[in-house]
């Protein structure tokens, strides 16, 4: 593989400043492990390699990449380099993450990484500290209820978010519906690849297919293109991104006064509701689609409010 083809195929995973022929393939090759054999989503293997690609371009720029010439001080240096730029708890966690799950693969490779990745100290982050707030009932409705007032594409938008708040579904896997994954008759969704690499079937809710089926006979342009959700971008009808669902979604926050408000907070907001309605963690799990109920037990945690609203019997008391 020449060098541009290289840079290339890196394009998607680099980091912004240049990389070396030999740092832009040693990034190729830990995106095709990420992908293939972690199961990893496109954001978190991009995000992984800025940082594992910063960590290389800074000691194998002018050399081929040995990692036996990596010692436990460069790791040092480049952790605080990094956390001088942006001191927070949720950077330190992504470049521990990165680091650990880059030597996780060299180790994979047979290289000796005990002394390197024991420098690597995860910062405190207590569990639910960055959990979105789920949204109350009436939030919800006036999320939905903000798209009437959107000139471009409402129908849309007002199925996307039932697709999240209904279904749980994530950004990039409302982004990849297909048209032929939805079973009208047995009234169900098939979700293809996955984050668990795996294909799944869900039941699809009345309220949520009949949003689908607004947009798709009163406001989906008449396509070719097999996507449920399409966006007119150079004058051609093109799938939409996981990140314009992102921005969809937040937007819509915005206009009923919600600012710190993120697509993933639809998802929280399903679980809670399942956990409050009575269903168990597993079933949960299995409507979330977790891999780990130790992940469900974090999603679907209750708020303390109400936690603190069930009485206690007092100490010394009969009760």
């Amino acid at each position: 593989m020449t060098h541009t083809s290289l840079h290339r195929a890196a394009r998607s995973t680099q980091p912004p400043s240049a990389l070396s022929c030999d740092v832009a393939a040693e990034l190729c090759r830990y995106d095709e492990h990420l992908r293939d054999v972690r199961g990893l989503a496109t954001g978190t293997r991009h995000q992984r390699a800025l940082i594992v690609g910063r960590l290389l371009q800074r000691k194998f720029a002018d050399r081929p990449i040995d990692i036996a010439r990596l010692h436990p001080e460069d790791i040092r240096w480049f952790l605080a380099d990094q956390l001088n730029v942006r001191q927070t708890p949720s950077n330190a966690s992504k470049l521990a993450s990165a680091l650990r799950s880059y030597f996780r693969y060299r180790t994979t490779c047979g290289d000796q990484v005990g002394e390197l990745t024991a420098v690597i100290t995860n910062p405190v982050h207590w569990k639910l500290a960055s959990l979105p707030r789920a949204l109350k009932p009436d939030e919800a409705e006036r999320l939905l209820q903000s798209f009437k007032t959107v000139r471009r594409s409402p129908k849309r938008g007002y199925a996307i978010v039932r697709c999240a708040l209904d279904m749980g579904l994530r950004v990039g896997e409302i982004a990849r519906l297909m048209i032929r994954d939805v079973d009208w008759h047995a009234g169900t969704v098939t979700l293809r690849g996955t984050k668990s690499l795996r294909q799944d079937i869900l039941p699809l809710p009345m309220e949520t297919g009949q949003a689908l089926a607004d947009y798709l006979q009163h406001e989906r342009p008449h396509s070719s293109n097999p996507a449920i959700f399409l966006r007119c971008q150079g004058g051609r009808d093109q799938p939409i991104t996981s990140m314009a669902i992102q921005k969809l979604i937040k937007r819509a926050g915005h206009r009923i006064g919600l600012m710190h408000f993120s697509a993933h907070a639809l998802r929280h907001t399903l679980a809670c509701r399942l956990v409050e309605n009575g269903s168990s963690l597993k079933e949960v799990a299995d409507v979330l689609r977790h891999r780990s109920l130790e992940t469900t037990r974090i999603y679907a945690k209750l708020d303390t409010p109400k936690l603190s609203a069930v009485p206690l019997p007092w100490p010394g008391s009969g009760s």
